[in-house]
């Protein structure tokens, strides 16, 4: 029974993980992540996302007509201005809960948490653009490496390790990182 679980558990977090790499990404071929047992590994993946609304795949999951799980919109946002949550006030930064230890990852996981540990505060303060605020009631992009969410979705780690690098290397504050997060990953206007 528990051997039973563990698959399903590592299916269900290969099937968010794939939910959360954008489809452009999926079907050109570029590298996913995917979970194993013995280990997190790198797959590439030309498979076309599914067009069918509202299927389930075998493993039970919901997925949309994107191919995304419940929670994610990965730029199918309806208010395309909208910023999703993040959090500024200073008693908040404060309080902010531990984020998962980075050795239990491996690849860029691990880098992304290794740096979400290391810039807490910076990170607590950028919103999160595969929009988990509107599904799973996250706060701030930090929200993401409190439990396993962020392993399981490009947009996260991608956000995280791109954060870092501009606090540490570029010396921006986290309202510059901020501006910069918006302007890379906000849905653009056709």
């Amino acid at each position: 029974m528990k051997s039973k679980y563990l698959s399903l558990t590592l299916l269900s977090g290969a099937l968010l993980f794939a939910a959360c790499t954008p489809a452009d990404k999926r079907r050109s071929g570029q590298a996913a992540v995917t979970a194993s047992p013995q280990s997190m590994t790198t797959q590439r993946s030309a498979a076309p996302v599914s067009k069918t609304h509202n299927t389930t795949p075998a493993s039970g999951v919901a997925v949309d007509e994107h191919g995304h799980t419940a929670g994610h919109s990965h730029g199918a946002e309806s208010d395309p201005k909208r910023v999703p949550a993040f959090q500024a006030d200073a008693a908040s930064l404060k309080n902010l809960p531990p984020t998962l230890a980075s050795e239990k990852f491996s690849g860029k996981q691990r880098e992304a948490y290794a740096a979400v540990k290391e810039i807490p505060k910076t990170i607590a303060q950028l919103p999160c653009y595969c929009y988990c605020d509107k599904g799973f009631g996250h706060k701030s992009l930090h929200s993401c490496f409190v439990d396993t969410h962020a392993a399981h979705c490009a947009v996260c780690v991608d956000e995280a390790l791109l954060a870092y690098r501009l606090q540490k290397e570029e010396k921006l504050t986290p309202a510059q990182v901020r501006e910069r997060i918006i302007a890379e990953y906000a849905p653009k206007s056709e």
